[in-house]
């Protein structure tokens, strides 16, 4: 079968249509963690000011419990350890390469159909 640049586009779009088929838990959960990354970013300089003032010892106990309540106050999901990298396509948040947002197994499967552009299977 001879690689036309329809063939090529068919096959790319099979295999898209195949992930975006996944079921809308996957896209809730990128959704949640998308929602998670803005809410982190928002609320980076508070948290760390909060932490900061808290941690230093030079202050007296009151005012560092004052802001360790207001940083008690911070939504929970704004801590950027609630953000988990998740692949773009199935929504899986382990093995993910950052670089590509895509999990291992997604990524194998697109590279050994040729769809990811500079990326070829090693042979030595």
């Amino acid at each position: 079968m001879a690689l036309t640049r329809q063939n090529i586009f068919s096959m790319t779009s099979q295999s898209m249509n195949f992930w975006r088929t996944m079921s809308t838990v996957t896209e809730k959960r990128n959704i949640e963690d998308h929602k998670r990354r803005l809410l982190s970013a928002k609320y980076e300089l508070r948290r760390k000011l909060y932490k900061a003032l808290h941690r230093d010892t030079d202050l007296p106990s009151e005012i560092r419990e004052k802001f360790l309540c207001k940083l008690s106050q911070l939504p929970r999901n704004s801590s950027f350890t609630r953000v988990r990298n998740r692949c773009i396509f199935t929504g899986r948040p382990r093995a993910v390469y950052e670089k590509f947002r895509m999990s291992r197994i997604v990524f194998r499967s697109l590279a050994s159909q040729g769809l990811l552009n500079g990326i070829k299977k090693a042979s030595w």
